[in-house]
């Protein structure tokens, strides 16, 4: 009995925590499939709290994979796959120079350069991309696979880039997240190449998915609701607010440094 309760309920954690982190990736799942991002973001930010920092990228990954798998399936017929493609090309790429890179870079540098991304993208003018509109996915894919291997949480970049395209909310959504699909799933093949043991994780990681599985189909029925323009709008304020969160962080990262 104390071996199966020590599988679900981690060592590192204990119970309270471990029973709030499966709450949260239900909400924050569920925030996800209605907005079309912002739940990795929060999740990993109440999981840095709580897990030690070699295990959170890692752990962070899965529960992530596992979200956007059912939030993909959910909204499988609005996927685009040459976005897709294109997207899974440049993460192949970003998965490896993350994973060839030994030295940490500076989580300040990191998060003030994708809050000033994000923000440009969504209040300034949109990039003309021409013909190379879907093509330009190939880099987002590199540039959120790379950061997302040392920062947790790199999904606005795709999403800034995605929201580009002017797709319907159920397009966007379904795209957003079979794009982040990809890229955790390149992340946790670098992990695990590098050595990272997911099994101490894994009771903690199924229930995790199990809930965010749950919040998904909670989300996905309040975007079916939900008109363009309010989804619009609650998307640009969720993605203003991630930006504004990120640069925040940095900054009190280079004042106590």
């Amino acid at each position: 009995m104390s071996e199966f309760l020590g599988l679900i309920f981690p060592d590192q954690l204990g119970t309270l925590p471990t029973i709030l982190l499966v709450c949260m990736s239900f909400f924050t799942s569920a925030v996800t499939a209605a907005v079309g991002l912002g739940g990795g973001v929060a999740l990993i930010a109440v999981m840095a709290m709580l897990m030690p920092a070699s295990a959170l990228v890692p752990v962070h990954g899965v529960v992530q994979l596992g979200s956007n798998a059912g939030r993909a399936l959910v909204q499988l017929k609005h996927v685009d796959w040459l976005i897709a493609f294109w997207f899974a090309i440049g993460a192949v790429f970003g998965a490896a120079l993350g994973g060839s890179i030994v030295v940490e870079l500076p989580a300040a540098v990191l998060k003030a350069g994708i809050g000033i991304f994000v923000l440009w993208v969504v209040w300034g003018r949109t990039p003309k991309l021409g013909k190379a509109r879907k093509r330009a996915m190939a880099a987002a894919g590199f540039a959120s696979t790379f950061l997302s291997m040392f920062f947790g949480a790199a999904g606005p970049i795709g999403a800034a880039v995605l929201a580009t395209l002017n797709l319907p909310r159920h397009d966007f959504v379904a795209n957003q997240a079979v794009t982040a699909l990809i890229m955790h799933v390149f992340k946790i093949i670098a992990f695990g190449l590098l050595g990272f043991a997911f099994a101490p994780w894994a009771g903690l990681i199924v229930m995790m998915i199990a809930s965010g599985f749950l919040g998904t189909v909670t989300g996905s029925y309040l975007l079916g609701r939900m008109e363009e323009k309010t989804f619009r709008t609650g998307f640009r304020w969720v993605m203003t607010a991630l930006a504004l969160n990120l640069l925040w962080q940095a900054g009190r990262n280079w004042t106590a440094s």
